[in-house]
């Protein structure tokens, strides 16, 4: 090793954290957008934010959702019954109908789920479809237009190169915390290291445990050596058993026709069981039948571990059968918490508004980062630039990838929040369009950045940005009952939806303000320098 360990390790951090940077911006806006995926899929439908605002105990709703199952779905293989919580106020049903007895279709049935007021019973055949924060949940990790497998690959060797960026970060910053006291602006790659600096220390537990937990999540994938070794004996079956304790009622031959036992005393059952705690999910198996069963899953409670109990029913007598997650092992547990400290489910609104500025600060120190590289990349390659020789290829596809990316992400999410609203709501496969307009935007975003990476094309695509986010308020007021003049100025709620609003304002406003100053640099930079502009454009591009 000619070199010494640090400038090996800022070798490796340089890297490490360059080759997968554009991933890893999507991956930590997508997942810090998650936090709020129930309030961004309450905003998603705005026919139900009149209703959300008015509480009904889950008794009533679950009594309007088996009314409703009986009169649409009463020879289903399955009912699915989601009860209303405190971050997401609606009753939604599915069922799993009959298969054809002709022996033709889909063995399994096509599964059907509609929205009802919990208030009423009545289906909401006005909200519109949508996928809400739940793609944004997703995108994060299965990432889209891929298979799943090869997806979570690509984000999992992704997440151990962040975790090795952030560990050889730490090592080479020697003076790190001393530096995130201090920034200068103004002072080209000097600014942009103390920019990167600062937004990685101001963070870096958070940092690190949303990379080691993310990476958990998919140890069974990655990892599988170590399970392979402990249950060589059991098979990793028994592994999956330990970790995953799960119930099933009996799925197999419904038998004759009996009628359901009333499913609110079972729910009632399950509650007094779990000390009151509320519900999240029924399903019932083979309603109607002598051999129906009855699953009952409580909603996850604010402790660390993800567990989710469960308890099985019969579905004819109404006595309990089973349990399961009651008492779970200690590899359940540690899983669980790991999984439960990534997903902050735990968390309270304001915990889960630090959550979100803390995943807004790597966001900054992916995209800083990149940025860093460019700018020393430049000044290396400064005096051939001011000769009027071309920039070197690494370089230009850098600076492309770079306002794709950083320049290109928030234009995209603002396409797919401005196509929830703009799109027509009986439009047919509705959630996906939304979805294809996201990456359309993006895509669009990406192909202009690669035809001219320049500084000009930096802060047209940003003011596009910033447009587009906090034109979304407005939007609202021709689209929707529910916009801030409503929801904030008074007051009448629901109070997330005039959060969303808010925090996208103040997103759009905050890349405005950047579009401003590099406007205003330019100019400076232009009147210090007179003779710039006869010199050659890609050097005042890379100005």
């Amino acid at each position: 090793m000619r070199e010494g360990f640090r400038q090996s390790m800022a070798w490796l951090h340089t890297w490490s954290g360059l080759l997968v940077c554009w991933v890893l911006l999507l991956v930590f806006s997508a997942g810090t957008a998650s936090y709020f995926k129930e309030e961004i899929t309450l905003w998603m439908t705005p026919e139900l934010h009149v209703r959300s605002a008015e509480p009904v105990s889950q008794q009533v709703a679950l009594q309007h959702a088996v009314a409703h199952l009986e009169h649409n779905a009463a020879d289903a293989q399955r009912w699915f019954i989601t009860l209303p919580a405190d971050r997401s106020s609606a009753l939604r049903v599915g069922w799993v109908p009959q298969p054809p007895k002709d022996g033709k279709g889909n063995p399994r049935g096509r599964f059907k789920s509609e929205i009802l007021d919990p208030a009423t019973g009545q289906k909401q055949s006005d909200a519109r479809e949508t996928r809400g924060g739940e793609f944004l949940y997703r995108l994060h990790f299965d990432l889209h237009y891929m298979p799943v497998t090869w997806a979570r690959w690509i984000v999992s060797i992704c997440a151990m190169f962040m975790l090795v960026a952030i560990i050889s970060g730490i090592i080479t910053h020697k003076r790190i915390f001393k530096d995130f006291f201090t920034f200068r602006p103004g002072k080209g790659q000097r600014s942009w290291l103390d920019a990167h600096n600062a937004t990685a220390v101001l963070a870096l537990p958070y940092h690190l445990m949303i990379t080691y937990t993310g990476l958990i999540t998919l140890m069974f994938m990655i990892m599988p050596w170590g399970i392979q070794s402990a249950y060589k004996e059991q098979g990793e079956n028994a592994f999956f058993a330990d970790v995953f304790p799960t119930v099933a009622g009996r799925n197999g031959e419904a038998g004759g026709p009996a009628k359901l036992a009333p499913l609110v005393p079972i729910a009632e059952q399950a509650q007094a069981h779990w000390n009151g705690a509320g519900l999240a999910t029924i399903v019932v198996n083979n309603p109607g039948h002598e051999h129906a069963s009855v699953v009952i899953t409580r909603q996850r409670t604010r402790t660390l571990s993800y567990l989710q109990p469960a308890m099985v029913f019969d579905g004819v007598t109404g006595a309990p059968t089973s349990t399961a997650g009651e008492d779970p092992s200690g590899t359940a547990v540690t899983r669980g918490a790991l999984y439960g400290l990534h997903m902050a489910h735990f968390a309270d609104a304001w915990l889960r508004v630090l959550f979100f500025i803390c995943g807004l600060s790597g966001c900054i120190m992916v995209a800083s980062g990149a940025l860093l590289w460019a700018v020393k990349t430049r000044q290396k390659q400064a005096k051939a630039l001011a000769q009027g020789a071309a920039r070197s290829f690494g370089l230009r596809l850098v600076d492309a990838l770079n306002i794709g990316a950083i320049a290109g992400l928030p234009i995209a999410f603002a396409a797919y929040f401005w196509a929830n609203r703009l799109l027509p709501v009986g439009l047919p496969q509705r959630p996906q369009m939304e979805i294809n307009c996201f990456f359309a935007a993006w895509a669009i975003a990406a192909v202009l950045a690669q035809l001219r990476p320049s500084m000009g094309m930096w802060r047209f695509q940003l003011s596009v940005g910033a447009a587009m986010l906090i034109g979304i308020p407005v939007l609202n007021v021709f689209t929707t009952h529910s916009h801030l003049g409503v929801t904030l100025f008074q007051g009448r709620g629901p109070w997330s939806v005039a959060g969303f609003d808010i925090t996208v304002l103040l997103l759009g406003i905050a890349l405005a303000l950047v579009v401003r100053v590099l406007h205003r640099r330019e100019k400076k930079q232009a009147k210090a320098s007179p003779a710039s502009k006869a010199a050659p454009a890609k050097l005042k591009e890379a100005a």
